[in-house]
């Protein structure tokens, strides 16, 4: 859904709760700090389809399309409703739209900017990570006019947790779900920008429909990506015979923070292990061996039998690692489909066909693709 198409839910959230807005950009970013400051997260992936207006031109046409197609979409006004535009450093072009909105796209309004260390394993990068995320919390609170009050986070990483819960559980326990692909992805992506509480009544009314209806009858497939972007791409899979069976797309599984519900004593360290607990992601770190593992042990524990490779084209940080997961899984004998699109609104006939003969080749004895 475009952020035009939410302005009504927008100015609501303004007139109801007084809640400002912030547009946000992929990937990772501190949500709590947002949500302990009453501040709404809208994302912007992309959005999909063509680039609204001509100012999506003034980048390369080897950039990938959801840099370009941003910044058109904030040229053109198309965020102008909210208050403030959010960059976390998904890679140098997301980072650098934050100064190119500006004198570029005519953007006005404060463009925040949020930096993840590259190593996170290492002592420097906790340090690194806790003063960006007090960095950030100080530009937040510039932007909502409020102080960020401790027990206010403590109960925005509470909030979080439940919500990545019931994520977490309708994930892992999608064969038993009677939702088809679309109907789950398009309910877990509402919390790009829904309030938090909001989004996680809808959750809980999902959880509790597992293992109520028919089980899924199709092949379980892995899928690893950026975004599920055309939302088309899940219903061939599901008109072919296969369904997603385990998620390691940027935009929904690998922002999926698996933690017990510990009491907070000190909630900057909650904060901060919450953030350094996310699963293994290219536009966080370059430690492609901790990433394959991840990526094996989805694959292990949901059955699945084939992988698809999903990615934007151009898209540098998820490319870099596609050599190691065509390896990793073809020394293991699993078949693997690549597609690579560019937000593109519809599928080709091609890539339809594609999809149609990997989910046939499944079904049956298996192979290589």
């Amino acid at each position: 859904m475009l952020l035009v198409t939410r302005e009504p839910y927008i100015r609501r959230q303004r007139s109801e709760h007084g809640r400002k807005a912030v547009a946000v950009l992929p990937v990772h970013y501190p949500k709590e700090l947002l949500t302990a400051l009453d501040l709404l997260a809208v994302e912007v992936w992309g959005p999909p389809g063509a680039p609204r207006g001509d100012d999506a031109g003034r980048i390369q046409t080897y950039v990938c399309a959801v840099v370009r197609n941003a910044l058109g979409f904030l040229a053109s006004g198309g965020a102008d409703l909210v208050d403030a535009a959010l960059f976390p450093h998904t890679c140098d072009s997301i980072q650098q739209l934050a100064t190119l909105a500006s004198d570029f796209g005519g953007w006005k309004k404060p463009a925040l900017t949020f930096l993840h260390p590259k190593d996170p394993g290492r002592p420097s990068a906790r340090r690194f990570a806790r003063e960006e995320l007090r960095a950030l919390a100080g530009k937040l609170e510039a932007v909502s006019g409020a102080k960020l009050e401790p027990g206010r986070l403590a109960a925005a990483i509470r909030l979080h947790r439940e919500i990545d819960a019931c994520r977490a559980a309708l994930l892992d326990g999608r064969a038993s779900l009677p939702l088809d692909d679309r109907e789950l992805y398009a309910l877990l992506r509402r919390g790009e920008w829904l309030w938090p509480e909001e989004h996680l009544s809808e959750l809980r009314a999902a959880r509790a429909l597992l293992g109520t209806g028919r089980p899924q009858a199709g092949v379980p497939v892995l899928v690893t990506g950026y975004v599920p972007e055309p939302a088309a791409t899940l219903g061939i899979l599901n008109g072919a015979g296969a369904f997603v069976a385990a998620d390691d797309y940027a935009a929904v599984g690998r922002r999926l923070v698996r933690e017990a519900d510990l009491p907070i004593a000190d909630p900057w360290e909650a904060l901060l292990d919450r953030y350094l607990a996310a699963p293994p992601c290219p536009t966080r770190s370059a430690d492609q061996d901790a990433r394959m593992r991840h990526l094996v042990g989805l694959l292990d524990r949901s059955g699945s039998r084939g992988v698809v490779i999903h990615v934007v084209k151009f898209c540098e940080p998820e490319l870099f690692d596609v050599p190691a997961i065509r390896r990793t899984f073809a020394a293991r004998g699993v078949p693997v489909l690549y597609l690579e699109g560019e937000l593109e609104r519809q599928l080709s006939g091609q890539v339809e066909t594609r999809i149609e003969a990997f989910a046939e080749m499944i079904s049956g004895a298996g192979g290589a693709a």
